[in-house]
């Protein structure tokens, strides 16, 4: 793949997403986020790639797909007006839709383009499956970490306006904000396993699940970050106070710091 393409990519998702804005305050506003997303995830995906120390081909390989992750989620929150992909449709689905009708990824090699179709199908289902093979494995693995750095970033930021002003929010809450947690999702993060999207009841449920992501992070890199930028504990800074949480709380900082001892 050749650095021009990189730019002619940029420039059409650019044109792509400007078709999804219109007069719908509450829609523009979704479509925002996802589109500062998007560009954040590359931003995240050229400081993993960087600090692997990728050639130049395959870290426009992983910033092909980061750019176009998320394509499936323009079109999913004007027809459904949600991100859920329970209540919708699997939104990387509908981006691996988008590539096919569209034909975007046919200027470039096969191989790099299954490469990039790989990444975007399996970077938001709760465990990668078996049959991938080194390089398939290495950039599904490289764009999940990559948005979950984001995700967290975005979901805090969110967290603080939520709460200085939560009759003014205009963006979506995916679950109900009515307080208190539920012991199965707790039992799962404090078992050091990932919890399941249906398992969640409300949106201190999405928090905890979000905290347990750290143990699906693959490289060490990203979770340096993770811990410099001290996102679980700001996390936990919009949950309220719990015996049960704490125990969540010193187990999750363990195991943060335990990966990063084992991979020096």
């Amino acid at each position: 793949m050749k650095p021009k393409q990189v730019e002619e990519f940029k420039v059409w998702l650019k044109d792509y997403i400007s078709d999804f804005y219109g007069d719908d305050e509450f829609i523009n506003a979704n479509i925002k986020l996802k589109e500062d997303h998007s560009y954040r995830v590359c931003e995240e995906m050229d400081y993993l790639t960087a600090s692997l120390g990728l050639d130049d081909n395959m870290r426009r390989i992983a910033y092909v797909s980061a750019l176009f992750h998320d394509l499936g989620r323009f079109g999913q929150f004007v027809k459904w007006r949600t991100y859920a992909d329970s209540r919708s449709e699997s939104h990387a689905e509908l981006a691996l839709d988008v590539i096919s009708e569209t034909g975007i990824l046919a200027r470039i090699d096969s191989r790099e383009s299954s490469l990039i179709i790989k990444a975007i199908k399996y970077h938001g289902i709760k465990q990668l499956s078996d049959g991938l093979d080194d390089d398939e494995l290495l950039f599904c693995k490289l764009l999940r970490d990559a948005d979950k750095l984001d995700i967290y970033y975005v979901v805090i930021k969110y967290y603080g306006e939520y709460e200085k002003d939560p009759d003014g929010f205009k963006l979506e809450l995916e679950l109900p904000d009515i307080g208190g947690y539920t012991d199965e999702v707790i039992d799962e993060i404090l078992a050091g396993r990932r919890v399941d999207y249906i398992k969640l009841r409300s949106w201190n449920d999405m928090k905890l699940l979000q905290l347990g992501w750290v143990y699906d992070v693959n490289f060490n890199a990203a979770m340096q970050r993770i811990k410099d930028r001290r996102y679980l504990e700001k996390i936990l800074h919009y949950m309220p106070e719990d015996k049960r949480l704490e125990k969540v709380k010193d187990k999750l900082f363990k195991y943060v710091n335990r990966r990063l001892e084992n991979e020096r």
